[in-house]
């Protein structure tokens, strides 16, 4: 074996050595969006909870809700199996959502009656709103509970430039606001893009078309031309022939 081929073998033992040392390290509860999560919107986004433990299974998730920013509407998904409880708390400042005046949000939604087993994970999907728009995130600190009584709580903050904690508190990513509080519809400005995009590629097929059809014409005149000389040259040799 020479040099070069024990270095790649090397290589590829050491990358593999930290992929199965790191893989642990990305298995804690975290929250993701079906889409966007736009500021001032509303997003249905999902808990997802990975089972760690071998000898026994996730019977319970318990999320908190951050109290600094308050949400006046979350509703769960029907989950096969497992049983769900939203619990609301009274707000020092009331919120207005909708020209209603709310004096009461959601704190925490626990699921428990149902299992994930060990190898497995289960997503717990939410609708909430409307998000916040003055800051870029949403920390939501959960606790998982699995059948041996044993409990795991992700709560800690990541602080910045530090490395990721043991055990993270999940953390809900808000994008900009896209002006009509339901996250993703297009504006005006990008539905005249879109027509000048069309009347664009519109105007290429034409050329494109006009283009084909000048060639298209042209090969046709060359051919014609070759059989015209062929028909000549036919006719030159056959009157020789005769001569003869």
């Amino acid at each position: 074996m020479n040099v070069s081929r024990r270095l790649a073998v090397a290589g590829a033992v050491a990358a593999s050595s930290v992929l199965v040392l790191a893989g642990p390290a990305f298995a804690h509860v975290s929250v993701q969006p079906e889409g966007s999560a736009a500021k001032g919107g509303y997003a249905v986004v999902n808990f997802k909870v990975p089972n760690e433990r071998d000898n026994a299974q996730t019977v319970k998730l318990e999320v908190n809700f951050p109290a600094d920013h308050p949400l006046a509407s979350v509703q769960p998904e029907a989950l096969p199996g497992w049983t769900v409880e939203v619990t609301k708390s009274k707000l020092d400042k009331p919120l207005t959502m909708h020209g209603k005046q709310i004096n009461e949000a959601v704190t925490k939604v626990t699921w428990s009656g149902g299992k994930i087993e060990s190898g497995y994970f289960q997503k717990f999907p939410l609708s909430i709103g409307a998000l916040p728009t003055d800051t870029d995130q949403l920390v939501f600190k959960a606790v998982q509970t699995y059948s041996n009584g044993e409990t795991v709580r992700w709560i800690e903050d990541q602080k910045p430039g530090a490395e990721e904690p043991q055990n993270p508190a999940p953390v809900l990513a808000l994008s900009a606001a896209t002006g009509d509080h339901h996250g993703g519809a297009a504006t005006a400005s990008d539905d005249k893009k879109t027509d000048d995009m069309a009347g664009h590629d519109k105007k290429t097929e034409a050329s494109s078309d006009s283009k084909s059809s000048d060639n298209t014409a042209r090969v046709l005149g060359i051919v014609g031309i070759v059989v015209g000389v062929a028909g000549v040259a036919f006719g030159v040799l056959a009157g020789r022939r005769r001569a003869a």
